[in-house]
């Protein structure tokens, strides 16, 4: 597993994929989300960086509804 202040580095060189997120569990991707809109706050408006954490949160919104998805009952 790769530590949070590498998560950090990769959120704003990066794109993080949905690919990327497999293997987290669903408090994971929630500390991931919360670290990313941070580093989105620091960010210029029209940048690469913005555009890249903007696209990396998207996909950690998702595999969180799919996460809380799997976790729901089923009737």
């Amino acid at each position: 597993m790769v530590g949070a202040s590498e998560d950090k580095e990769t959120t704003m060189s990066r794109i993080i994929t949905m690919n990327d997120l497999h293997g987290r569990s669903l408090a994971e991707l929630h500390v991931l989300h919360h670290e990313l809109q941070q580093a989105l706050a620091g960010t210029a408006p029209g940048t690469d960086a913005q555009r890249q954490a903007l696209a990396s949160l998207e996909a950690i919104r998702r595999m969180i509804r799919l996460r809380q998805q799997a976790l729901s009952p089923r009737f």
